[in-house]
């Protein structure tokens, strides 16, 4: 039977001596001593830099009740003893007003102090993370990743990641300290070189916002998976190497956009290998005598960016043919349940309507099959069709329509398909009018797509406010208008309130009433707007649904919409203008072919 005196012997004797390991041998029995606080001062070269206010008193009150129940390890340095371990301690200590505190002295050479300091604050759970970084990272000048990760009991996508986190320049670490920025958002910014990271910073401005940083980082990042050329190939750009290798391929870096995704960081190294893999496309076409169709059609020929397309292909001495110019066959993908049943996810279909779709989409596929597999019967060849902007690629195969004199006559054709040259004054300001009025839609489209990507990263859905009139008649619209019909009403929404053949409308109502919660309501109302809008053709100009969305959120970004919206105008006056100018030319030309 255990006595009180013999624990209390027991405790004394814990606190005379302690056994210590390093390096994987025991040291001789330390002596515990109870040293004066004013002796003993902290290391200033101590890694932990910030200690919290409310944790730090918490501990004071414990020390004042039950003492200092682990011994600190401090070292002699000049005369002084100087904290190894324990300065969260040996604080508290002082704010319970203590006069003594349980050390353990031991020797260090000054590199190992260190390396023990950081090690020891990295195994605690609330070490700041730009401090943990920064701690890693002055480790990984001698060990490896992996090797980090196995002494502090993390694995190697943590320390890879608070490795690059240690890349982020002084004015981000900040945010991220104050609790602005979310680490994996640090984590982002810190996948680009210092000067960029102090563009985008100064890009910013004052005020942090994480989805400026986010639409930043967007703009500046490519999915190596949808890239125009082999991401393998050593030789494109010998310098730069395979992405697959290179650091500034995100997957290098950790899982930072998903598990294994291969994201490239250097924008101006992904476009040379984008220019370069074009021109090798230009040299194999003229090479093997195949046809290069750009994915252009008569309409947006006179786009700047594609007439460049075409004015490169021309300089190159090739022929070109646009989608209107030709008739294609392409090699069809065979469809599959799965993809059956992603296509109608939005339709009430039974397994039975599921498999009748897969049936005439197998009949299609096999008519596209044999149509394919005849083609160079029929008399096509083989061609490349490329996309303008990235320049992905696939084999096709092509063959050039025939156009009867009648068809090539200078104004035979529609309007829409000659170009602006082949045109009369007064229909060029036609044609100008037409692409306004398609570039204004263009425009509300992403203006409204920008608008609602950044409500979507605020914490809008968690807002405890109680739902104003606009967003109940935004959620009412956008249920009447997509989401319910008849049969989804009894299919669903039976379920939802229990099983109503056996119920009454009242009894129905109190058996909502059971389940209502209001906090969880206006959440699911808050998620559902954000999830309904539509985008594409449908607008905040011109589509029920957005325009109450978009006149709710006034009530919450005003701020932020109109930055967004004055960005958008000031593009739009001055091409406005530009175009004022060229129609004041044409009314001219016009004016004096009437003289």
């Amino acid at each position: 039977m255990t006595t009180k005196a013999s624990t209390t012997k027991k405790r004394s004797r814990a606190k005379s001596t302690a056994k210590k390991e390093v390096n994987g041998k025991k040291s001789s029995l330390l002596q515990i001593q109870n040293l004066p606080l004013g002796k003993i001062k902290p290391d200033l070269e101590q890694p932990r830099k910030t200690f919290n206010e409310d944790a730090l008193k918490q501990l004071s009150e414990s020390i004042q009740k039950h003492g200092v129940l682990q011994p600190i390890t401090i070292r002699q340095l000049n005369g002084q003893y100087v904290i190894v371990m324990g300065e969260r301690r040996y604080r508290a200590s002082k704010l319970a007003g203590k006069k003594t505190i349980p050390c353990i002295v031991r020797t260090y050479e000054n590199n190992d102090v260190l390396e023990v300091q950081i090690i020891e604050n990295l195994q605690r759970q609330d070490v700041e993370p730009t401090e943990e970084a920064d701690a890693i990272a002055y480790l990984s000048e001698k060990y490896a990743p992996t090797e980090i990760a196995k002494r502090l009991g993390r694995t190697d996508n943590f320390i890879r990641q608070r490795l690059k986190l240690a890349g982020l320049i002084d004015g981000f670490k900040h945010f991220v300290r104050n609790g602005e920025m979310t680490i994996s958002l640090g984590v982002g910014v810190a996948l680009f070189e210092p000067e960029e990271q102090q563009m985008m910073l100064e890009t910013m401005g004052e005020d942090f916002s994480a989805h400026q940083i986010n639409r930043m980082i967007k703009d500046q990042t490519y999915d190596l998976e949808k890239a125009s050329f082999d991401v393998n190939d050593k030789k494109l750009v010998p310098k730069a190497g395979s992405c697959v290798e290179c650091p500034f391929n995100a997957a290098n870096q950790g899982n930072l956009f998903g598990e294994g995704k291969m994201v490239c960081t250097k924008s101006a190294c992904f476009e040379t290998k984008k220019s370069k893999s074009f021109l090798n496309l230009i040299e194999k076409s003229k090479k093997e005598n195949i046809l290069l169709i750009p994915e252009i059609r008569q309409y947006w020929a006179d786009d700047e960016s594609n007439q460049l397309i075409i004015s490169q292909l021309e300089k190159n001495g090739l022929k070109v043919y646009l989608l209107d110019d030709v008739e294609i066959i392409e090699n069809p993908i065979e469809p599959t349940i799965e993809g059956i049943k992603i296509e109608y996810q939005h339709y009430d279909y039974s397994e039975d309507e599921l498999k009748a779709e897969l049936d005439e989409a197998m009949q299609n596929y096999k008519e596209a099959l044999e149509k394919f597999n005849s083609a160079k019967e029929d008399g096509f060849k083989i061609g490349i069709l490329f996309h303008p902007d990235s320049f992905q690629h696939k084999e096709i195969f092509v063959k050039i329509i025939e156009k009867s004199k009648n068809d090539s006559t200078e104004y035979s054709a529609p309007l829409a398909n000659r170009k602006m040259a082949d045109c009369t004054p007064e229909e060029q300001i036609v044609k100008i009018n037409e692409r306004e009025i398609r570039k204004k839609q263009i425009e509300n489209n992403k203006q409204f797509e920008v608008v609602v990507d950044m409500i979507r990263e605020t914490k809008y859905i968690d807002t405890k406010k109680t739902l104003s009139t606009d967003e109940m008649v935004a959620f009412s619209i956008s249920l009447f208008e997509n989401n319910v019909d008849y049969m989804s009403q009894q299919k669903y929404f039976s379920k939802f309130l229990g099983d109503t053949s056996k119920m009454t409308k009242v009894e129905m109502v109190e058996n909502f009433k059971k389940k209502f919660k209001k906090e969880i309501f206006h959440k699911l109302i808050r998620y559902m707007l954000t999830k309904q809008v539509h985008f594409g053709e449908s607008n905040h100009v011109n589509n029920l649904t957005n325009i109450s969305f978009y006149n709710a959120m006034q009530g919450y970004y005003k701020s932020k919409i109109a930055g967004i919206e004055k960005e958008y105008a000031e593009k739009r006056d001055k091409r406005e203008a530009r175009l004022k100018e060229r129609i004041t030319v044409l009314e001219k030309q016009i004016q004096e072919l009437n003289d």
